[in-house]
């Protein structure tokens, strides 16, 4: 099977005219790991060489295999869990689902969370990615949570937990959201355990008529806000930051979201960062971080969206301490985005990339983010991280 992936890897590398040399390590690189003991980041390429995982899912089922341990040195560092994962694209075919399950297994993703993409471009516009598409609406519907609910309930993977998400919410025109949760609760009956990720202000969407939500939107929220809080389903907010020009604009939103509603579970995804904000003061960030997270104790972070790594990588010696810190305030993920044109194994990348940071934590805060722990906690799964191996 290892021998399988990394032919298809290479073979990805190869059709995206990546270089398959392994002479340049990673052991310059500020905070980030050294090549001991993941001999394989001595590589440019780490994902071609990950070694095959050894756990099932019956390994994280309390009491089902007791003998068994995680062992760092000898399976790959990337999460069991992905927390922030998009089965279909902004417009166009998916990837072919049971396809795609099979990479995920092959690449030892556990548990994943199914996030449609709230804000589908036109139907009319034979456009797959906004961003190619400026001018085309990209607005929010129900259309990709039905079809990920109907995927699941047709078929599930053996050695896959998923957990499916409602992401049709307009969170600039919270009207009728409640209503709709209800015609989710008649055709999905308890398949639906999360929400998000959803758009409170995202910079990149605004060329696809993309509509922020205000102070205002956000106090109309309190209905389907309530209703969460209830059933304690989680929220993934895509919540920019703020920009180069001005790194913290948008960050009272994130506040008053989390203090107006104190009894919701908020996610706030790719920590704030976007493309928008590639220069901050990577200790500035942190710092911002850490102070928001102190006064807003029902916020966690998570760490998907390789631009993470892309822009911010060589300050791990600033991040990776702050994450060991507040290890139990953070989840894994991909935002992988499945879409049709792309070969599925390019997901082995994105997921080597994200979870390139966890290699170098610490043990505690491995098995709470790598391995699921805040994850299973978070949802109250009736699963639990097994322990490292001494």
């Amino acid at each position: 099977m290892r021998e399988t992936l990394r032919r298809i890897t290479i073979a990805l590398a190869a059709s995206a005219g990546i270089s398959c040399s392994t002479t340049t390590t990673h052991t310059d690189t500020p905070g980030i790991v050294g090549t001991e003991p993941y001999p394989w980041l001595a590589s440019d390429e780490p994902w071609l060489l990950l070694p095959e995982p050894d756990h099932t899912l019956e390994n994280f089922i309390p009491g089902a295999t007791p003998d068994y341990c995680f062992d760092r040195s000898k399976n790959p560092y990337t999460s069991v869990v992905d927390a922030h994962f998009h089965p279909r694209p902004f417009g166009g075919p998916p990837i072919e689902f049971t396809e795609m399950w099979e990479v995920l297994d092959r690449a030892g993703v556990r548990f994943v969370n199914y996030f449609g993409i709230g804000q589908i471009l036109a139907l009319d516009s034979g456009c797959t990615y906004y961003l190619d598409c400026p001018g085309v609406p990209a607005l929010p519907s129900i259309k990709n949570d039905f079809s990920n609910g109907l995927d699941v309930a047709n078929l599930k993977p053996e050695n896959i937990h998923i957990t499916l998400s409602m992401t049709f919410m307009d969170l600039a025109n919270p009207e009728g959201v409640v209503e709709t949760i209800e015609l989710y609760d008649r055709e999905f009956p308890e398949m639906f355990s999360w929400t998000g990720e959803l758009n409170v202000v995202k910079q990149a969407l605004l060329g696809n008529y993309h509509e922020p939500a205000t102070l205002e939107d956000i106090d109309a929220w309190a209905p389907f806000m309530k209703l969460l809080a209830e059933r304690d389903v989680p929220i993934t907010l895509h919540a920019d930051l703020g920009n180069n020009d001005n790194p913290t604009e948008f960050l009272p939103l994130l506040h008053h979201i989390a203090e107006s509603y104190p009894d919701n579970k908020i996610v706030w995804a790719h920590m704030g960062l976007s493309k928008e904000l590639t220069d901050m003061d990577p200790q500035a960030h942190v710092d911002m971080i850490k102070a928001s997270m102190d006064q807003l104790p029902n916020v966690m972070i998570d760490l998907s969206w390789d631009v993470l790594y892309n822009e911010y990588h060589q300050w791990g010696d600033v991040y990776i301490p702050f994450i060991n810190e507040y290890s139990d305030r953070v989840l894994p993920g991909t935002d992988f985005v499945a879409a049709g044109y792309k070969d599925p194994n390019q997901y082995v990348r994105e997921l080597e990339v994200t979870s390139r940071v966890l290699a170098a934590l610490d043990d505690e805060a491995f098995r709470r983010i790598a391995l699921g722990q805040n994850y299973f906690d978070y949802l109250n799964l009736d699963y639990e991280a097994p322990p490292l191996c001494e």
